[in-house]
């Protein structure tokens, strides 16, 4: 024998396996089953089939308590006086605002509160709407931003009386 005969007779036999896992086999038969079984335990955990497994008391549902208001009789409007401003315009024509507003209260019993403070009340009003403009009126989300504003006025300057809602009677914009 020549010596590049010895020389490939000892490179085939590194070459052959040596009887240990592959990397599909250890894939296939460890990694694989272990994860299918960490998925199915955290799915039963979450789902609450484990809960009696470990222990967990289930919590009795709470009763759910609707809050009744005591009724003090129908409710009470107020009218404020009519109110008439001119509204804030950039030209040279001037618009004006009539506007006739009653107050929603929750009691009867709020008039005389009411009746104390309305010079503050018509005054944040007067303040309020002399800086609004024409643009600021038109449609019906004018009608409600307004509403909405003038019901947090009121409720800022009647405090602690609460005022329920603010109606309009007459508007009339000019």
């Amino acid at each position: 024998m020549t010596d590049e005969s010895v020389g490939e007779e000892e490179l085939e036999v590194e070459a052959r396996p040596k009887g240990g896992m592959s990397g599909k086999k250890l894939v296939l038969f460890f990694i694989l089953p272990l994860l299918l079984i960490l998925i199915a335990g955290a799915g039963a955990y979450f789902t609450g089939m484990l809960d009696s497994l470990l222990g967990k008391e289930e919590v009795a549902e709470e009763e759910v308590v609707e809050e009744v208001i005591p009724a003090h009789g129908p409710a009470a409007f107020y009218d404020v006086p009519e109110l008439l401003v001119n509204l804030n315009s950039s030209g040279n024509k001037k618009h004006f605002l009539k506007i006739t507003i009653s107050l929603e209260l929750e009691a009867q019993t709020d008039i005389p509160g009411i009746e104390a403070v309305m010079p503050r009340i018509v005054d944040n009003f007067q303040v309020y709407l002399r800086e609004l403009r024409i643009e600021d009126l038109s449609g019906s989300a004018g009608i409600q931003r307004l509403r909405e504003e003038l019901l947090l006025r009121v409720n800022a300057a009647a405090a602690p009386i609460k005022v329920k809602d603010v109606l309009f009677q007459e508007m009339l914009v000019q």
